[in-house]
């Protein structure tokens, strides 16, 4: 959120902060959004991006840095299931910052808190890396569970990061500010809360600062936090 806005979304805790309306996707494994009408009928880019080897190595096509016809249509797919826009295949910063927070993100699946940012002297604590966009709940040093993706706050909408404490949960919470449902809901610094929403997790922009969940993701985290759990927020979204 903006600091403007800050202000007056602390008065408005109670309604929430909702997710962005554009959205993101994740790992290989996770459920992505289907592409809108007008992305399936945009054509294909003759043009080379700025990150075409890179998007070549994560889809496991012919590292030339050369765009091709089966290189615009694999890209644009992604893009597609992302709901990155325009999705005409074009190898952009914003389609590789998503392939990029996949790649770390399979890369932390077996220990996300191997670099000991999270700290594990406070029992149960719920780790949210906007670094990589990942979260996970650990006990100490075992992780109870995750990592799982999330989409955090957009440019001018930061998440804010710091050592927090789940303050209200509402399991069915609708938010008054951005009229939209809020599965699921668990605040724990001002109007930001751990909630479930319909969207894949690495499109951009990203929420108005609530860290966004899958709906399985979010149901867990319901049953394995409680008013009280602690949260530790830190790093930086790319692109914020």
């Amino acid at each position: 959120m903006g600091d403007s806005k800050r202000t007056r979304t602390g008065l408005r805790a109670r309604t929430g902060i909702a997710m962005g309306i554009t959205a993101l996707v994740i790992p290989a494994a996770l459920t992505v959004g289907a592409a809108a009408p007008a992305q399936a009928a945009a054509s294909c880019t003759a043009k080379t991006g700025p990150y075409q080897k890179q998007a070549e190595k994560f889809l496991k096509l012919k590292v030339d840095g050369k765009q091709s016809a089966s290189d615009c249509k694999a890209i644009r797919s992604f893009q597609q299931k992302n709901r990155i826009t325009p999705a005409i295949g074009y190898a952009g910063p914003v389609t590789w910052r998503a392939m990029d927070a996949i790649t770390k993100q399979r890369a932390a699946a077996k220990n996300p808190n191997a670099a000991g940012k999270c700290p594990t002297n406070k029992g149960r604590i719920a780790c949210v890396d906007l670094s990589r966009q990942l979260s996970w709940i650990q006990d100490g040093k075992k992780v109870a569970y995750g990592p799982v993706p999330i989409r955090s706050g957009r440019n001018g909408y930061e998440t804010r990061t710091g050592l927090k404490k789940v303050y209200l949960r509402s399991i069915n919470h609708y938010s008054t500010l951005y009229h939209v449902r809020m599965p699921y809901s668990q605040f724990f610094d001002g109007g930001i809360a751990f909630h479930a929403v319909g969207v894949s997790m690495s499109a951009p922009p990203g929420s108005h600062g609530c860290v966004n969940m899958r709906t399985g993701d979010a149901k867990k985290y319901w049953g394995l936090l409680k008013k009280g759990s602690n949260v530790f927020v830190y790093g930086r979204k790319p692109g914020t």
